[in-house]
């Protein structure tokens, strides 16, 4: 009798792929986790109960087929697991590295409800796409028949690549715009190695040029070409440019040598990676390199700020949150991760100033947590009379993101934005107040998750292919 390959979470433990020791893993930036072996993979997707309502799809924003590519990968059937992973999700093997699993699809997972723990999802759908770039599973882009029609995308991120990926497989001709030098936003430049290699993402870029779509880099819309020239050129645009406009710290003190950006920083960081020059690294400026550094905030970018400090060899590293761990925006595993690289968190802490010309200190004043706000979070208080000041060479502000004022920097006053800033989109079709102007990512929802973001791309994506059919049955109809 056949030996049953599902349902195994009783007798088999949840393992991930191993994980390279904090004292290998702090000097450089390769990824932390070990791929699967086929069998480990087998086993591992064999504890999926199957169950008839599967929450961890649910709670996926791209609603991925994960029983189903889970039970595929469990009897061997490898290539048929990615087929299913890539029909809803463009970018599984990215996703399988940086979405927080543990807050998403594993953190629903029914298995990990009844005490058995959770299906290793993430490090699952990761090896699959992996093996299939291995063995030449990964097709290239090649239309059945190109059509006339034509976008332009401003923003080569997760969600206008997503959006570019849909489009160019059924024949629209697309241009991407981007201010960088490289394709993949902040999967490229805000996203250290150490959870995402570069060549990942470039395997994508590669594949999205090779498949035909166009790409203008190093091209600042508002400055280098005018939005409206983009919409002329083109049927239809996506805006999905995301949010990079930094949250401000106040307080006296706070515009000193040595305060900077955590985009500028995490940018240089990566450029470095990719062997390029950067002046700022060079200097200093934006180097970690024999510092006290302190980082500000609890999100994800803190921890990527945190870790890529320790890696630069920092002679500390401390990361001020206003509330404690529990309420810790970030990934629990984020944290867990640089905790073993000896990062120090400071929880209930946050800046009141900054001491010297040439920063040298914070002014940390203690907090606690008071009664829940409209949100039902607890609001920190302030502790009257518990300041001190903590050493600081490099402090790093990682308070989140806000979107530019794009109908200033454009000059297109009729693009309408909600008091975020954000662009006002229809939820449904990520259409936007002008005609064929649409808008997904960040720019839409605020700084969010990259599943989002892809999630957004391809329903704007799939809203232009409908406009388009719908235009040309009309002309037919007219004829």
């Amino acid at each position: 009798m056949a030996k049953q390959k599902m349902l195994q979470f009783v007798s088999v433990a949840r393992e991930m792929p191993d994980k390279r020791a904090p004292n290998l893993r702090n000097t450089d930036f390769h990824e932390i986790y070990a791929e699967f072996a086929r069998e480990k993979a087998a086993e591992q997707a064999g504890r999926c109960s199957q169950c008839g309502v599967p929450y961890c799809q649910t709670h996926c924003p791209l609603h991925n087929n994960i029983p189903d590519w889970l039970n595929m990968t469990a009897t061997g059937r490898l290539r048929e697991a990615y087929e299913i992973s890539q029909e809803t999700n463009t970018f599984p093997e990215i996703c399988g590295r940086i979405c927080p699993q543990d807050r998403l699809c594993e953190g629903n997972c029914v298995i990990e409800q009844s005490g058995h723990g959770t299906v290793t999802i993430g490090a699952v759908e990761k090896y699959i796409t992996d093996t299939a770039f291995e063995e030449g599973w990964v097709q290239p882009i090649r239309p059945t028949q190109e059509r006339e029609e034509s976008v332009g995308i401003i923003g080569a991120g997760p969600g206008g690549l997503a959006a570019a990926d849909m489009l160019r497989r059924a024949g629209i001709q697309v241009t991407v715009y981007d201010r960088y030098d490289r394709g993949g936003g902040l999967l490229t430049y805000g996203i250290p190695g150490f959870k995402l290699e570069k060549d990942v993402v470039m395997k994508r870029m590669d594949q999205l040029e090779d498949g035909g779509v166009q790409f203008r880099l190093n091209c600042t819309v508002g400055e280098d070409i005018s939005f409206s020239a983009i919409r002329g050129a083109h049927d239809a645009v996506l805006i999905a440019t995301g949010v990079y406009k930094t949250r401000d710290l106040q307080g006296p003190g706070s515009g000193a040598a040595g305060i900077v950006r955590a985009i500028d920083y995490l940018t240089a960081s990566n450029r470095v990676g990719f062997g390029d020059t950067v002046a700022e690294f060079e200097s200093g400026e934006l180097n970690a390199a024999g510092k006290n550094v302190v980082v500000i905030g609890g999100g994800d970018t803190a921890m990527d700020c945190v870790r890529t400090a320790v890696r630069q060899g920092a002679d500390s590293v401390k990361c001020l949150y206003r509330r404690d761990r529990a309420n810790m925006p970030g990934s629990q595993r984020e944290v867990a991760n640089a905790e073993e690289e000896g990062v120090e968190f400071v929880w209930l802490s946050a800046p009141k100033g900054f001491t010297g010309d040439a920063v040298d200190g914070v002014i940390v004043q203690k907090m606690r947590l008071g009664q829940p706000d409209a949100t039902g979070r607890q609001v920190p208080e302030l502790i009257e009379g518990s300041d001190y000041t903590e050493k600081a060479d490099l402090v790093i502000k990682a308070l989140g993101f806000e979107p530019e004022d794009l109908p200033a920097l454009w000059g297109e006053p009729e693009l309408e934005v909600t008091r975020w800033g954000t662009i006002k989109a229809d939820f449904r079709t990520h259409a936007t107040s002008m005609d064929g102007v649409y808008a997904a990512g960040d720019i839409v929802r605020g700084a969010s998750l990259v599943v989002w973001a892809i999630r957004d791309g391809r329903e704007a994506a799939q809203a232009m292919l409908e406009r388009f059919e719908a235009r040309s049955g009309a002309m037919v109809a007219a004829e």
